[in-house]
């Protein structure tokens, strides 16, 4: 077993066997760190304290970010005050010549046993070395290139432990990993952290784009559920009022989840409410939305949405529809279940010319009509079966006398389906039921 700058005794006097608990109780402690400069003071501290470490004097260097000929110098023995190189960059010498910029920059170990005829005055690191006689100089590799180095220094280069120099150069590159490893893990808890505060905000500001309440209509009952796979989704519903007697009612479902999809459900919220005419028929609704995805925003991308808008008149009791390639809706009457799927067509943004028909059903009282995304259907448990629509309307028909319920025991069903698998796409709900 060989360590930095010192030697393992195999004598019978088992003083052996101290030295490697000594060595395991510090590497175990500084394992627990996840602070870089903790770790390598502590590191640092250990080994000194161990009478391990024979050399005097230590200096570390550091080129990344840098280019020749500069470099920094990251720690020394002689500095009276611990200086944090990660956070404290600005407090760390930079220098661009000198004997130590000459061996970081060859990106090779080094040994000089007679330093003081290769040292200068002039150095501008001379005040580190002085009165020292020996270098051993081991880089650490990243990608190939020395982008750090350790020196080590002793007075005396006859006292030099010299079957221990290749193991200071791979203690120096496993430790210099060690230590790179959790400066990466701590840049990725920052990086997330931000990016977790912006999707949250994200979310947020998805939420703002739905109904804060569901329209009185008369004669309906109405309810609605809407859950993203992650912080923010694809899904959008609204409903539009056209008159005392009509409410449009819209559901749709951006391909992909995640942030992409809800910038997409943004514009498609944007554009519904551009449209300057109240009323207008379901088909020329989606024709709107998508000219307009298709020309300016998703045309070509690989992106659609798939949508469904019904215009529902309480007067007359009836629900015109049309469809752009979504889930038809389950109409639930009596203890028979049929889907909304007279008429169909392309999902928005694909074509620019896309024409879409309409179809119209008359309701009758108790009648209770679904709107849902295909996250619904397409819930998946730990096998990778499918809920499907088979199970939908199960748990329709368990419960068809009030909205809220309806929906609460789809919820379960799905969950007790999924049975703790994770949620792969974006989930909602929109039940109407006519009184």
């Amino acid at each position: 077993m060989a360590h930095r700058g010192y030697s393992v005794s195999m004598s019978t006097d088992q003083t052996w066997r101290a030295d490697l608990q000594y060595v395991a109780d510090m590497m175990r402690d500084i394992s627990r760190q996840t602070d870089p400069q903790k770790a390598a003071v502590m590191y640092g501290q250990r080994m000194r304290n161990s009478g391990f470490f024979r050399f005097e004097g230590y200096i570390a260097l550091s080129r990344r970010d840098l280019n020749q000929p500069y470099y920094r110098i990251t720690r020394s023995n002689t500095w009276k005050e611990t200086i944090n190189p990660w956070t404290e960059k600005h407090r760390l010498p930079l220098l661009d010549s000198g004997l130590l910029g000459e061996l970081l920059y060859s990106n090779e170990p080094h040994v000089i046993e007679d330093l003081q005829s290769r040292l200068s005055p002039s150095d501008p690191a001379f005040e580190y070395m002085r009165d020292m006689n020996l270098l051993v100089a081991a880089p650490h590799y990243d990608d190939g290139i020395a982008q750090n180095m350790s020196i080590s220094l002793m007075h005396d280069a006859a006292k030099c432990p010299w079957n221990q120099i290749p193991a200071i150069v791979l203690e120096a590159n496993l430790w210099g990993r060690g230590v790179r490893n959790l400066v990466l893990r701590q840049e990725l808890a920052t990086a997330y952290e931000a990016l977790n505060r912006e999707l949250t905000i994200v979310g947020e500001i998805q939420q703002t784009l739905l109904p804060t309440t569901l329209p009185s209509i008369p004669g309906v009952q109405l309810a609605a559920d809407y859950k993203t796979a992650t912080r923010s989704g694809g899904d959008y519903y609204d409903f539009f009022p056209c008159d005392e007697n009509r409410w449009g009612m819209f559901i749709a479902d951006v391909s992909g989840h995640g942030t992409p999809a809800a910038v997409i459900m943004a514009i498609t919220h944007a554009i519904a409410h551009l449209h300057p005419g109240s009323g207008i028929p379901p088909r020329e609704m989606l024709a709107f939305i998508n000219k307009h995805l298709a020309t300016r925003y998703i045309g070509g991308s690989g992106a659609f949405v798939t949508a469904f808008y019904g215009m529902y008149d309480a007067k007359a009791r009836t629900l015109t529809y049309a469809r752009a390639g979504h889930n038809p809706p389950r109409l639930l009457r009596g203890e028979s279940t049929i889907g909304l799927d007279k008429v169909g067509g392309l999902p928005l943004g694909i074509h620019i010319q896309q024409d879409y028909e309409e179809s119209t059903v008359p309701l009758e009282r108790g009648d209770l009509l679904l709107l849902y995304t295909d996250g619904i259907t397409e819930a998946k448990n730990p096998d990778g079966d499918l809920f499907g629509v088979d199970a939908l309307d199960a748990a329709l028909a368990r419960c068809p006398h009030h909205t809220p319920a309806v929906i609460q025991e789809i919820r379960k069903a799905v969950a007790a389906f999924a049975d703790g698998a994770p949620t792969a796409d974006d989930q909602t709900l929109l039940a109407m039921k006519i009184e």
